[in-house]
């Protein structure tokens, strides 16, 4: 039974941070997860290899991971009425997060049949990936905005590396507070913001595309949106993998297998743009 009565902390934000010892950058680096998830899918991969997280701390990079608000650690009152919350069930994001098509079941043998040939994502540690789902809500959007800038104005101008739903708060931000962001790093954004013909967008920004994108129900249409924005700002470079020989890439960019060579063309990015 739930007390209505009384006080209760909403929007509240959980962040994590890692400082080298010896950091080689003077940025701060910010991590920011995509819908349905938690800071925890840059922390390691469903199959137990070192993430992101690890690897920008030890490139030297001040790390701020988070939970948004309404998220994982960062919890929620459930006395506040947001409503119910969506959870993806598995096969949904099988097919979602383009690991395979037409999931019929959870069983090992299931999803090795029905995953992508050639695809990075580690399909056999599926269910790692599962597990970490967590329900979320499609009307937060300005209080998880509002968490993320009182991170950014507690830490200072900072590079934001951004997934999927990550990828509208980074860009957003950096529209609108362009003088708290040093530059933007968004893997395959779910959506861009929409901006008048004069609207000025001036952080360096490189959003990153994986593979089998033509194919699927929802993506064309969404890298579409992704491309007139970056025609619109110059100052916005695409980097389609594919096109540089780097196949089989899945949503989950930064927990395929070849998430460190992904990693590694984003640090080069970051080095050549912040110098």
């Amino acid at each position: 039974m739930l007390d209505p009565n009384g006080t209760y902390w909403v929007g509240q934000m959980y962040a994590q941070y890692f400082l080298p010892e010896s950091p080689a950058h003077a940025t701060p680096l910010l991590l920011w997860h995509g819908g349905g998830l938690t800071g925890a899918c840059w922390e390691s991969t469903p199959d137990g290899r070192p993430g992101w997280l690890h690897y920008f701390v030890r490139r030297g990079w001040n790390t701020y991971m988070c939970d948004a608000a309404e998220r994982g650690r960062s919890g929620y009152a459930p006395q506040v009425v947001w409503g119910a919350p969506l959870s993806q069930p598995a096969e949904a994001v099988f097919e979602r997060f383009r690991i395979g098509r037409g999931l019929a079941g959870l069983e090992a043998g299931e999803v090795q049949v029905h995953a992508f040939a050639g695809g990075q994502f580690p399909v056999d540690a599926f269910d790692g990936l599962v597990r970490q789902l967590v329900p979320r809500w499609t009307h937060t959007d300005e209080v998880i905005l509002a968490a993320y800038l009182s991170l950014l104005d507690r830490v200072g101008p900072s590079v934001v590396v951004c997934h999927s739903q990550g990828g509208m708060f980074g860009l957003t931000t950096a529209m609108r507070h362009p003088d708290k962001v040093r530059a933007v790093v968004a893997l395959e954004p779910a959506a861009v913001p929409e901006s008048a013909a004069d609207q000025v967008y001036e952080v360096p920004t490189l959003i990153v595309l994986g593979d089998r994108i033509e194919g699927d129900a929802r993506w064309p249409v969404m890298k579409t949106r992704i491309e007139a924005f970056a025609r619109r700002h110059p100052c916005v470079e695409l980097l389609c993998l594919p096109d540089l020989g780097v196949q089989g890439n899945s949503h989950m960019l930064m927990m395929d297998r070849n998430n460190l060579q992904v990693a590694d063309l984003v640090h080069d990015w970051l080095s050549k743009t912040l110098r």
